[in-house]
């Protein structure tokens, strides 16, 4: 077994396309069509891969689409692991608009899945011999999965001493937090959202994430900031990075993805979370010169990696 294993319950096949100008009722051309695999845990796994940390990929698939996002991940050299579901695996659209580079972004809910499908995905996890070092468990449940999946996946891991790293967002991450994670990546959106805290100043989100490390709902919260970078916070310590100024002319698709496969990567190495945060700022920006959703490349990280400058905000007590 990989030193991490990935788990998307709701990958996709994700389709990223450029047109002249968005407009209503008018028919729109598309070009530069790029197609590949997708889903939260899906994307962390393609990225650690050309990281070169030894991954797996387990993920729930169906139909036409579940077929080409199989053969997409082969044809990447990840190793996979597919389910089999009955339902057919979503399409995702990104569309960037030329004309002012913004991009819109749609998103299908995912296939049914069913009681006996969800119960065996997580029996085949828990079910690993050797168990991994890692689980990330990432992306949005799709129909017919109960909110507390991951909450029952953070239980286990805590019982059997995996690290779980977490990136989702509303009830699923909440019922999580409650269960206690090693590692939890949420955007500003998403912990407003899970504190119910309007936290409009930098500095009231990282108390907030401080919070969270203080009643044991995640050892590590790694804040994505957008535009104004990133922070990581531990139980050592407080630690901010700002966003390198690059364009994001190609897509922002996948960049919070790379962020977390990175700072894991440099966490498996063993690094201090300075330079664990540094790794994930400079994949996430590295993301953004990529076209759609072909993530980021090595040589951009590494070109990005020196740019990043991280401050420690806080000594060990928080």
């Amino acid at each position: 077994m990989p030193s991490v294993l990935t788990l998307t319950p709701n990958p996709a096949l994700d389709l990223s396309v450029r047109t002249a100008q968005v407009q209503a009722a008018h028919k729109l051309r598309c070009h530069s069509v790029l197609r590949h695999p997708g889903g939260g845990g899906i994307n962390v796994a393609r990225m650690l891969h050309r990281l070169g940390i030894e991954v797996q990929a387990h993920c729930l698939t169906g139909g036409v689409a579940g077929g080409q996002l199989a053969a997409l991940l082969a044809q990447e050299g990840v190793r996979t692991r597919c389910q089999a579901i009955a339902g057919e695996t979503r399409e995702n659209l990104a569309v960037l608009d030329d004309s002012n580079g913004q991009e819109f972004r749609f998103v299908m809910p995912g296939p049914q899945i069913e009681a006996q499908e969800w119960q065996a995905c997580l029996d085949a996890v828990q079910s690993l011999d050797p168990a991994p070092q890692w689980l990330v468990a990432s992306g949005s449940l799709p129909p017919g999965v109960p909110d507390d999946f991951y909450a029952r996946l953070a239980r286990w891991a805590q019982g059997c001493g995996i690290a779980l790293a977490l990136d989702s967002s509303g009830p699923a991450l909440a019922q999580a937090m409650e269960a206690g994670v090693a590692l939890v990546k949420p955007s500003l959106r998403e912990l407003r959202a899970l504190t119910g805290a309007a936290l409009s100043e930098r500095h009231e989100a990282i108390a907030a994430a401080a919070a969270l490390v203080q009643r044991g709902a995640a050892q590590t919260v790694a804040l994505s900031l957008g535009g104004e970078g990133a922070v990581l916070v531990t139980a050592r310590g407080v630690w901010q990075a700002p966003a390198i100024p690059v364009s994001a002319a190609q897509g922002t698709t996948g960049a919070g993805d790379c962020f977390l496969a990175a700072l894991l990567a440099a966490m498996v190495r063993g690094d201090p979370p300075a330079q664990a945060l540094r790794w994930g700022v400079a994949a996430g920006t590295a993301s953004l010169l990529a076209p759609g959703t072909a993530l980021a490349e090595p040589r951009q990280v590494l070109r990005l990696l020196d740019q990043v400058q991280v401050t420690a905000l806080a000594g060990p007590a928080l």
